[in-house]
């Protein structure tokens, strides 16, 4: 086994590594850039490195920074984790060339794999069944055209290096291609450096079932069984669970062969996915499966396979690596009951899942024990950044069955608390609790299927959660003024009250809240012992009193609750029964100066760089009408016309960087 033992990633796969290392008594390196030198993972490292600016281009994906800080710790071995650099043949050929052992394939394997058009004509001379498509090399756009007629819309183009959904397009009727294609090529040099695309047919109805395999350099091979990923969207894994539902013995047999055959051709080591799609239109039990594409990695969901299996993966990873034989074989191997794993995203679902930036002004999840498993590399009061993946936390479930675990999870979802992003907690519950989903209903389109249910069209704030908001912040007010006038030389002075004083009449007053967008105005009476606030609906009588900075008791119309209510800065957020309603204040000025620069423009929704101009200036655009795309935290984003009008300047060219809220386009609405 390795003495030291660099981590060449950050986030939550770095610390989960570190975690088994230091278990092993293995010494621990982490490597950060400017924008994690606080960061968990840092934290947890014996010794960590730092590797350049925030940038992940000028830091984790830059080699030769990596390699000089583990020759500079001393470490023998390097683990790339997931992501960055972790599938780079040149990566784990320069890791071998400084003396360093590089925790995963050979970089023949990698390269074999890492080239979809190439991996799927090795797999076809395996013997492992392939999804029909074109995987040439010529990649004239013409080419492709042909490619796609031929084999029949719908289409989905995926970039020959992609993963993580990222250079993939599907397509459903030629007139969409050009479009899909220039995309997928963007996305693809973007994030692999590779603008080279393959074109596969589209299944309707397909699942992703995925076979986990492991490898030594003894000439072992096996399986731990599968995991069903179908659960996606923009082609990014939601929720993960093993084993898959439904998949009878004989068919797990025949998927785990495949996948370890797949394995064998390329002469595999360590740790690895083997990704299958199922064509379920006719149901699961007789599907044909084909491969997708091979992972040379460690997966984000590696947790389910741990937890059915009772291995640790990055155990086996680091003894293999270190010239030992598998630990168990084949027949050592067994499924015990079932897990299931989901992503806590930092994003918006009702905005198309729109990447959020901010700090973790409170971060809670549940009590971790046999059932419950918590991997992330985030604390409270982190910061959020618009530079990386943003993933909080992966939530992992373990019971004897389905129906348990599934319980479980959604225990373990109602007791997670994120304040200071928005977050797809929400959505993930919704899965959890929907019917369809505990019945195993599963495919890629299920989101997209239930959207309406799943992310359910905003509604108002409940006046009694707007009640509970405004007495929150009228109680501290009250607590901070007696406080003041204690420490004042005249604690009696009328000037210490907050009670809104008027003459022969009650107090009054109004606390003004943004939600959704929409200004909401609470008026307060003050009154002997509370307060009454008068809705346009009915009043409602509130008293209380704080238990905390983050807990209060409050009674509203006679009916007592305690409730964690937490006030950051420019918002207050309420939390009760598992619900969490963020609410801002609103800022007068502010919204007087949003009017003045939002007219006549469209402003950049979060910091990122400017990828394409779509469209020239001058040109006449409809409502919605795409007008630029702006890659940030590792995805494209269509920036559209907010109406019918016209195009009257660009503010950046393609390759600028741009801020939060920064004005794009200038934008002449139509006249009406």
């Amino acid at each position: 086994m390795f003495n030291r033992l660099l981590i060449a990633n950050r986030g939550e796969i770095a610390c989960r590594i570190i975690q088994t290392a230091k278990r092993l008594g293995v010494q621990t390196v982490a490597v950060y850039s400017d924008a994690d030198a606080d960061a968990r993972h840092v934290a947890l490292a014996d010794q960590a490195f730092r590797i350049g600016p925030a940038a992940a281009a000028e830091s984790y994906l830059d080699a030769d920074k990596i390699i000089a800080a583990a020759l500079d710790a001393g470490a023998q071995a390097v683990h790339p984790g997931y992501g960055f650099l972790s599938e780079n043949a040149a990566f784990a050929e320069a890791c071998a060339k400084a003396g360093l052992v590089f925790i995963g394939p050979p970089a023949s394997a990698i390269r074999a794999m890492g080239e979809k058009h190439a991996a799927k004509a090795l797999m076809v001379e395996a013997g492992v069944p392939v999804v029909p498509g074109y995987h040439g090399d010529d990649q004239d756009d013409k080419t492709l055209t042909e490619a796609a007629a031929g084999i029949g819309y719908p289409v989905l183009i995926k970039a020959t290096s992609g993963g993580g959904g990222k250079g993939m397009r599907r397509v459903d009727k030629p007139a969409d291609f050009a479009e899909a294609l220039a995309g997928a090529r963007r996305e693809g040099q973007a994030s692999f450096g590779d603008d080279r695309v393959l074109i596969e047919r589209y299944l309707e109805i397909p699942r992703h079932i995925e076979v986990q395999v492991f490898a030594d350099g003894h000439g072992n091979a096996v399986h731990l069984f599968e995991r069903d990923c179908s659960l996606q969207r923009r082609h990014q894994k939601v929720i993960e669970e093993a084993p898959a539902p439904g998949l009878t013995p004989m068919r797990r047999a025949a998927m785990g062969e495949a996948a370890v055959k797949a394995a064998l051709a390329v002469g595999y080591q360590g740790a690895g996915t083997v990704e299958f799609i199922v064509d379920v239109a006719k149901g699961l039990d007789d599907a044909p499966f084909f491969f997708m594409e091979m992972n040379t990695r460690l997966q984000v969901e590696h947790p389910v396979t741990e937890m059915i299996t009772g291995v640790d993966l990055v155990a086996w990873q680091l003894s293999v690596a270190a010239g030992g034989p598998l630990p168990r074989s084949q027949d050592e191997l067994a499924i015990n009951g079932h897990a299931l794993e989901v992503r806590l995203y930092a994003e918006n679902p009702a905005k198309n899942f729109m990447p959020s930036t901010g700090t973790l002004s409170r971060l809670r999840f549940a009590d971790e024990d046999q059932h419950v498993r918590i991997d992330t590399g985030v604390v409270e009061g982190d910061v959020v950044t618009p530079f990386y993946d943003p993933m909080i936390a992966k939530i992992i479930v373990w019971d004897e069955n389905r129906e348990r675990a599934l319980s479980r999870l959604r225990g373990a979802i109602k007791q997670t608390e994120v304040v200071g992003v928005k977050t797809n907690l929400g959505f993930l519950g919704q899965i959890a609790a929907n019917p369809h989903f505990a019945a195993a209903e599963l495919d890629t389109g299920f989101i997209e299927r239930h959207q309406d249910v799943l992310i359910p069209s905003p509604v108002p704030t409940p006046r009694r959660i707007l009640a509970l908001a405004a007495l929150a912040v009228l109680l501290e007010r009250a607590d901070d003024a007696e406080e003041t006038a204690w420490n004042n030389a005249d604690a009696t002075s009328p000037w210490h009250s907050v009670a809104g004083w008027r003459l022969n009449g009650d107090g009054h007053d109004e606390i003004k809240f943004v939600d959704d967008d929409e200004v909401i105005g609470v008026p307060v009476r003050y009154v002997d012992g509370g307060f009454i606030f008068d809705f346009a609906d009915g009043a409602i009588e509130a008293q209380g009193r704080r238990e905390s900075d983050d807990r209060m008791v409050a009674v509203l119309d006679g009916v007592r609750a305690t409730v964690t209510v937490i006030h950051d800065r420019d918002a207050v957020t309420v939390m009760e029964n598992s619900m969490i309603y963020p609410l801002e204040f609103f800022d007068p000025l502010s919204a007087v100066e949003d009017e003045v620069e939002s007219g006549g423009g469209v402003v950049a929704p979060l910091p990122g760089k400017v990828i394409a101009l779509l469209v020239e200036v001058g040109a006449e655009v409809e409502k919605g009408a795409p007008l630029m795309i702006v890659e940030a935290m590792k995805m494209e984003h269509t920036i559209t016309a907010p109406a019918a009008g016209s195009i009257t300047a660009f503010r950046f060219a393609a390759g600028d960087a741009v801020d939060e809220g920064a004005l794009l386009v200038d934008f002449e609405p139509a006249q009406t």
